[in-house]
């Protein structure tokens, strides 16, 4: 006799381990949550007219943002202004709730590089009429993301220094020093909301220099000694 989603037995089935065997490696096709934290740099607040946060200011993108080198970013059929923000990315190794800022860094896998790819002009609508901003950050190739880096290649993530060009040009170069909320404390504070499931990823801001970018731009972006990557920009058409 079976009972509810256990075997005989009372054992649960092989297909409830499934999510062990998910390679970290590879967490963009496979985790669900991506969760953008906002103003987290003071340069970035203040080139933006924003004032600085008391907390932390977050939003999600759908998971079907992600995109990898080798496709472009498309810029959304209703945007005329889309800009770019360098961001680094924690990945999360194992669920999270309502965790410590002395414990968070456990539940931490890795990193990676990622862009917080934003319609600007959609954004400032959004804003006026108070609405929320899933048009301007959760479109389809709205969250590059470079390869994972084990968390064992980068000892302190808080001692790294990430850049953005556009066509060759220097746009973004900011300390991750500088973050306003540390990463245990995002992971913290968020964790306290919404649990944190493995493979999920966590934008933790952007340094000041965020830009406009055009179709066929290529824009470069890395973490220095670390990696880089690259994409190109295309129009996106409406229906495709």
């Amino acid at each position: 006799k079976t009972t509810g989603t256990r075997g005989p037995r009372g054992r649960r089935p092989a297909v409830a381990m499934a999510s062990s065997s998910k390679p970290l490696s590879r967490f963009w096709e496979w985790g669900r949550n991506i969760v953008c934290v906002g103003r987290n740099y003071a340069e970035h607040a203040k080139e933006m007219g924003s004032a600085l946060p008391q907390e932390p200011l977050f939003f999600l993108k759908p998971s079907s943002a992600y995109v990898r080198e080798g496709s472009p970013i498309l810029r959304p059929y209703y945007c005329n202004n889309l800009h770019h923000e360098v961001e680094l990315g924690v990945v999360m190794g194992s669920r999270a709730q309502a965790v410590s800022r002395e414990a968070a860094m456990e539940h931490v896998a890795g990193y990676a590089l990622c862009l917080d790819m934003t319609a600007r002009d959609t954004q400032e609508q959004c804003k006026k009429k108070g609405l929320p901003w899933t048009l301007a950050k959760g479109f389809g190739s709205s969250c590059p993301v470079s390869d994972f880096v084990p968390k064992e290649k980068i000892p302190d993530p808080h001692k790294l220094k990430i850049w953005l060009k556009v066509n060759g040009e220097l746009r973004q170069e900011g300390e991750t020093s500088s973050m306003i909320f540390s990463i245990p404390y995002l992971i913290s504070y968020i964790s306290e909301i919404f649990p944190l499931e493995e493979g999920d990823l966590i934008l933790t801001g952007s340094p000041k220099g965020v830009g406009s970018v055009q179709a066929d731009d290529e824009i470069e972006a890395g973490i220095k000694d670390v990696l880089s990557m690259r994409f190109k920009v295309a129009q996106q058409t409406r229906g495709s």
